[in-house]
């Protein structure tokens, strides 16, 4: 399997690692990567990686067989050789948007307490899908309150616990559609806020930011019906 350095700092924007295979696609799988793979709503990191005499660009990462992250490289790349060792550089900016707009829907999740049946997550748009059988009265009063939360600059970390664990607190899993990974024996969560103070704690195995306060502003987009009691929340980030 590849190992996910993403996992344990998402703000890692470079590092080498070793090629192990390339896929009959052409697919780059490394030893470890710092490119998240699409999962969970979130979309795959792009960037490049680099060799002693050679380049490519990343146009997307996605899951592969057996825990491998495969890099796809763009068209008419060259690609490294097996055994090669490589820099890893995904494109951040690119990055640190989907990081601001992934926690921002975490916190979505909180002032709107229903649960959540679909999501995407966009560099500037997000949305979820929440079992909604009517409209919030007071769209203004939901935004005022996402963004009181994302000024209270609140920690967000990750902490883990086991499958077993899991099933004994089913609340929180907030996902009807996505259930968590498992077979690993543990989950990971993430937790927005601190003890007492903690305002969300759920399964998530994608990219945050450290705190709150990077989101920067939020407002609330369309409010769409999906179906007899469903209804789509967008959320817009600004630059």
């Amino acid at each position: 399997m590849t190992t996910p350095l993403f996992r344990d700092d998402a703000y890692l924007q470079q590092a080498q690692a070793r090629v192990r295979a390339i896929t009959p696609e052409g697919g780059v799988v490394l030893d470890q990567s710092i490119f998240y793979p699409t999962g969970g709503g979130q979309p795959g990191d792009s960037g490049e990686i680099s060799w002693e005499g050679g380049a490519v660009r990343i146009a997307a990462t996605v899951k592969g067989e057996e825990g491998t992250i495969v890099l796809v490289p763009e068209e008419g790349g060259t690609l490294p050789a097996p055994g090669m060792v490589v820099e890893q550089r995904i494109d951040w900016a690119r990055r640190h948007r989907l990081m601001r707009m992934h926690t921002a829907l975490h916190l979505l999740s909180v002032v709107i307490p229903l649960p959540v049946s679909g999501g995407a997550i966009g560099e500037a748009k997000g949305r979820l899908d929440f079992d909604m059988p009517e409209p919030p009265e007071d769209p203004a009063a939901l935004e005022a309150e996402l963004n009181r939360l994302i000024a209270a600059d609140l920690p967000v970390g990750t902490e883990w616990i086991t499958e077993a664990e899991l099933d004994a607190q089913p609340g929180l899993v907030k996902t009807m559609s996505v259930a968590p990974p498992r077979g690993a024996g543990r989950v990971r969560l993430v937790r927005i806020g601190q003890g007492a103070a903690t305002v969300d704690l759920q399964p998530c195995g994608g990219t945050h930011v450290a705190r709150t306060g990077e989101i920067g502003h939020a407002s609330l987009g369309k409010i769409e019906k999906k179906g007899r009691q469903n209804r789509r929340v967008s959320l817009l980030l600004s630059d």
